[in-house]
């Protein structure tokens, strides 16, 4: 069953599926490294955050892939969002482990005029990346692809969901900061290192992006035990209240979890 899934998503589109096995072949090398560096970037290993983010965007290439086979693209579209997204996040992981080997902050730096231009440059593939996401949305909602309606529903609201949650990272950087209440690199829970001691952007950043997986999942299972697609529509809009509710949270200070 998992040897045909992968199978699925290598056929719905290979460059994609391609560039998240790059991904996770990255994990597996920082995996490795981590241990042998003793260096430090606001309190972490350098390679913890460049870990989150390769696995993170080996799910999101992967989810596109899927994605893209469902919904109704022209040849020429298809082309254009599958080389797109591979550009944006290969673009995105390159510049962060690179500023990890230099052991240095990759977001939020503009302490040189070097580190600077590396995140500009990251944030300007994350808004090309966000516009091919709207796209892919905008076609979802206009379109009525033959799929089962709760797996539509489930398509559609986590896409919105997830654009909402990549504008909710515009907050962050324009304060340059992830924490509210607290300076970034505090205390902060075991590997994400959401803060404790104050209100963290990043959590409600984190549960909206992977709406992108969890609510078209949830669609799925509706659609195979024969429910109609209003328990997709009512769970997608729990779910983007509770992301709004812990956006809301660390706007006010106050950490996931405090300790």
């Amino acid at each position: 069953m998992i040897a045909a899934f992968v199978a699925e998503l290598r056929r719905r589109d290979p460059l994609l599926f391609w560039a998240a096995v790059a991904n996770l072949m990255l994990l597996v090398l920082m995996l490795l490294a981590a241990p042998f560096d003793g260096r430090d970037v606001t309190g972490l290993n350098p390679w913890i955050k460049p870990m989150k983010f390769a696995l993170s965007i080996a799910i999101y290439l992967l989810t596109v892939a899927w994605l893209m086979g469902d919904l109704r693209l022209g040849p020429r579209a298809r082309r254009a969002v599958s080389l797109g997204v591979t550009l944006t996040m290969v673009t995105e992981i390159v510049l962060i482990a690179m500023q990890a080997a230099r052991g240095t902050r990759s977001h939020f730096n503009n302490s040189s005029p070097f580190d600077a231009a590396v995140f500009s440059v990251m944030g300007f593939a994350i808004l090309a990346n966000s516009l091919l996401a709207l796209y892919l949305t905008a076609r979802a909602w206009a379109t009525r692809p033959p799929l089962p309606p709760a797996y539509l529903w489930g398509a559609r609201l986590g896409l919105a969901i997830f654009l909402l949650a990549s504008l909710e990272g515009m907050v962050m950087v324009l304060a340059l900061a992830h924490s509210v209440g607290t300076p970034d690199g505090g205390p902060g829970l075991p590997f994400v290192n959401w803060s404790t001691a104050g209100g963290d952007l990043r959590v409600a950043h984190f549960v909206g992006m992977h709406a992108l997986q969890l609510l078209p999942l949830a669609g799925h299972l509706v659609a195979r035990a024969g429910r109609p697609a209003r328990w997709v529509v009512l769970a997608g809009l729990g779910y983007g209240a509770l992301a709004l509710a812990l956006f809301v949270q660390a706007l006010a200070g106050k950490p996931l979890i405090g300790l």
